[in-house]
């Protein structure tokens, strides 16, 4: 029965022995830190003041839960930024897929269907241009044909005229030769070299006035049978002229007609290549347009991708920002939420009168 009670006592003793070295220990450990050296400042006071153990263990206790509260609400808060981080995070890498989507499509767009069909709307105007342009030669060209034409169509024409001339002069200078002279005869001659002057490049009447000029210079003209062989031939040489005269001055007025008329074909299909390339025009208008919205929608929507771009930096910075001072709070919770319990357990203890700060 001694031998138990020793064993007994003993035992107490050494427990009495390990709490007091562990309480000194946490004592140590309260002292490291400015909040545990209040905590056990705060012990002291109460100490000294001899206040109910009770009371003081019960303000541990609510500053326990205090802090237990504040670190369980930063811990929610903290979620709640996370998951509204998580969540603008996933919105604005939608954004910024969206975005980069869109200027892609819209420069593809641009790139393999409006600059091209610019281009080809362009290459059409410039054709049709040409195509004017050539409608123009042709028109001051044919103009320029009729003229000369014309020209030479009077120049003819006046020939003729002056050949007619000749022809009635020598035929009223044949009328005087009945007893001609000598003087006489050569002028009558000289009146058909006059004729062959005058119709020299009328290849169809050389041959005709070349006769009566040889016929004319081997006669002497005191045969009257002669001379009305000569004034039978002139007549008919003159009924000649007359009908070449009236034959170039039909083909002139065919030529000016089908030169109007061609003009006119001209003019309508110059008109046709204007209202051509009025049609284009406003296609190209159109496109341009086109281009012009498509160009300011692809460039808001790489400003938009590059103000997402910045958001997100922005918000990956701030959560990081945020996230590091939940840590730290979080930290220095949990830390003075194990000095408070550390506390806690001193006050607890069987004496802690002799506690020193």
């Amino acid at each position: 029965m001694k031998t138990i009670l020793l064993i007994a006592l003993i035992a107490v003793a050494f427990t009495a022995r390990v709490q007091e070295r562990n309480l000194a220990k946490i004592t140590t450990d309260l002292k490291q830190s400015t909040y545990g050296s209040a905590l056990l400042h705060l012990v002291e006071l109460h100490s000294m003041a001899g206040g109910p153990v009770q009371e003081l263990i019960d303000a541990i206790e609510e500053l326990i839960n205090d802090l237990e509260e504040e670190l369980e609400e930063l811990e929610f808060n903290f979620q709640v930024r996370t998951n509204e981080h998580n969540s603008l995070v996933v919105s604005l890498e939608q954004d910024i897929q969206d975005a980069v989507i869109d200027v892609n499509n819209t420069q593809d767009t641009l790139d393999n269907l409006l600059f091209p069909r610019r281009v080809q709307l362009q290459a059409r105007i410039e054709q049709i241009q040409d195509n004017q342009e050539a409608n123009r030669k042709n028109y001051d060209e044919a103009i320029l044909v009729r003229e000369q034409e014309h020209e030479d169509f009077e120049f003819q024409i006046a020939e003729l005229n002056d050949a007619t001339t000749a022809v009635d002069d020598a035929l009223a200078l044949l009328q005087t030769l009945t007893n001609p002279s000598l003087l006489q005869v050569k002028r009558f001659q000289n009146s058909l070299k006059n004729i062959e002057a005058k119709i020299k490049s009328r290849s169809k009447m050389a041959p005709m006035i070349k006769a009566l000029i040889s016929l004319a210079s081997n006669q002497n003209f005191s045969d009257q049978g002669i001379i009305g062989q000569i004034v039978d031939a002139l007549n008919e040489f003159r009924n000649a002229i007359v009908d070449s005269i009236n034959a170039q001055t039909a083909a002139e007025a065919q030529a000016q007609a089908d030169h109007e008329e061609y003009l006119e074909q001209l003019d309508d299909e110059y008109a046709e290549f204007q209202r051509q390339i009025n049609r284009v025009n406003v296609d190209l208008t159109a496109t341009n347009e086109k281009i012009d919205q498509m160009t300011e929608f692809r460039d808001q929507r790489d400003a938009d991708r590059k103000q997402y771009t910045a958001e997100l930096e922005l918000e990956n910075n701030t959560y990081a920002e945020e996230t590091d001072t939940y840590t730290n709070l979080k930290n220095e919770f949990t830390r003075e939420l194990g000095i408070s319990e550390q506390a806690l357990s001193v006050v607890q203890s069987a004496d802690f009168s002799n506690i020193q700060v």
